[in-house]
């Protein structure tokens, strides 16, 4: 069955799942061959995923899939691509325009794009003034057509609202989200919501954890295979314990038994206004939080 389908603004419309692509960026685990990785981004949108996510700065992704785009070109018509424009810690304080205008000219290229389908804005820092100057940046690069939709990810509550405040159209905040972390809840979907604004959320499957292979399982130690799974591991910690997680996974698969079906048990509700819970996938096998900790 084909994933549902939502639209994010008029005339984009894509499969409520969305298929992240963390995993294959360079260092985040084992070496894995690129024609698989293509191949399995082809029976993504075969099955109806028709969401990429990825980013700047997730190393070699973006060439990645402009390289299935060229070899599937049927299949790229019906793909979206969401990235990310993450400007580094250090640049910060003197980021200008034109480094906002290049990183989305070399994004284009990667991807072999006339025009960004989506681009998220992520600050690593609020203390350093800057970032409502930025999405206005990115918002004029709109204008000009070089990106369709802008919004922004893992931005909090506070400078959320200033950048609304300030008149940019800010399509979709990318955060996460799950049993496991609450915190949109707090205010942040609310204001979402007023605006109507997105809400992609990741970190919904906790990298593989949310998943009954761990239900009953003994703590398990480092090393991981991944940096997805030691991010996930400290976000658990943070959420009570691995006690505490078994007793989510043992009430998530309550859930699912009642009601037949797994899938139920790993979809968020919480998440009912937004258009993709992030579904992380590759071709190998399978900080602490703060308000602005997390995956870019």
């Amino acid at each position: 069955m084909a994933p549902e389908v939502v639209t994010l603004a008029p005339g984009f419309v894509v499969s409520r799942i969305a298929k992240g692509n963390w995993q294959l960026a360079e260092r985040h685990g084992a070496p894995y061959a690129r024609e698989a990785a293509i191949d399995d981004m082809r029976r993504f949108v075969e099955a109806g995923v028709t969401l990429f996510d990825c980013a700047d700065h997730y190393v070699g992704v973006e060439q990645l899939i402009g390289e299935f785009r060229r070899h599937h070109p049927d299949h790229a018509r019906r793909l979206r691509v969401s990235t990310k424009l993450v400007p580094d810690l250090e640049s910060l304080p003197r980021l200008r325009r034109q480094d906002v205008e290049r990183i989305v000219d070399t994004s284009l290229a990667r991807l072999g794009q006339e025009r960004l389908d989506l681009v998220q804005f992520h600050w690593w820092d609020y203390r350093v003034p800057g970032y409502v100057e930025a999405m206005h940046w990115l918002a004029d690069l709109r204008s000009a057509g070089k990106v369709e939709l802008i919004g922004v990810t893992n931005f909090d509550t506070a400078r959320l609202s200033e950048i609304v405040a300030s008149g940019v159209p800010v399509a979709t905040n990318q955060l996460q989200y799950s049993g496991l972390d609450h915190r949109p809840e707090h205010g942040l979907a609310e204001l979402c919501a007023a605006h109507g604004i997105r809400l992609l959320c990741y970190g919904t499957l906790a990298g593989g954890f949310i998943a009954e292979r761990w239900l009953g399982a003994p703590e398990p130690q480092p090393p991981f295979a991944n940096r997805s799974l030691v991010k996930y591991r400290l976000i658990i910690d943070d959420f009570g314990g691995w006690s505490r997680f078994q007793a989510l996974l043992s009430a998530l698969d309550g859930i699912a038994r009642r009601n037949a079906s797994a899938s139920r048990a790993s979809r968020s509700d919480m998440c009912s206004t937004s258009p993709a819970s992030r579904w992380r996938s590759s071709a190998r096998a399978t900080p602490r939080i703060s308000p602005t900790s997390g995956r870019p």
